[in-house]
């Protein structure tokens, strides 16, 4: 009798949810790649990827980082075992990174945003998060004013430098 053939296992890397709306409203000062603790439906849920980091931030407590905010769905099939949806998620960096991201936060007034959830090529769900200081109105018009340049530039060197 001839063996079934297995299933090759597909781990999903790639990216779950962006936060877009953070280099907008916020100047990166520096990245960092952090793990982040899921419960298993959690995982379930994100590789259907329909989570939102859009209105999240990270937090230092209690000699911890914490994902605040952040929206990831009920898994369905999951019945009565299931997670809440915006609970509190601890990520996970080393503790001389926690204690820079901490005094950052604390001494010079800045954010700490997440701007992209994702499965590494390990098949981890990793959050890269982003050390932040908010811009001001002047300096979102100036973004938005050289985006739409490099719109219309891009646009000129297609049709052939015929503008």
């Amino acid at each position: 009798m001839a063996e079934k053939p297995k299933k090759p296992t597909m781990l999903v890397t790639g990216t779950v949810a962006e936060n877009r709306r953070a280099r907008f409203d916020y100047e990166i000062l520096d990245t960092l790649e952090a793990g982040i603790m899921l419960t298993g439906t959690e995982v379930k849920s994100l590789r259907t990827g329909k989570a939102q980091i859009a209105e999240s931030y990270a937090s230092p407590e209690r000699g911890e980082l914490w994902l605040i905010n952040a929206h990831i769905p009920e898994y369905l099939q999951a019945n009565r075992f299931n997670h809440q949806e915006r609970r509190p998620r601890k990520l996970l960096v080393s503790k001389k990174e926690l204690a820079r991201l901490t005094s950052e936060v604390e001494r010079s007034g800045n954010t700490i945003v997440p701007l992209k959830l994702y499965f590494n090529e390990r098949g981890m769900a990793k959050l890269l998060i982003g050390l932040a200081k908010g811009k001001k109105s002047y300096d979102k018009r100036e973004t938005e004013r050289n985006r739409d340049w490099n719109r219309d530039k891009a646009r000129i060197m297609k049709e052939g430098g015929r503008g």
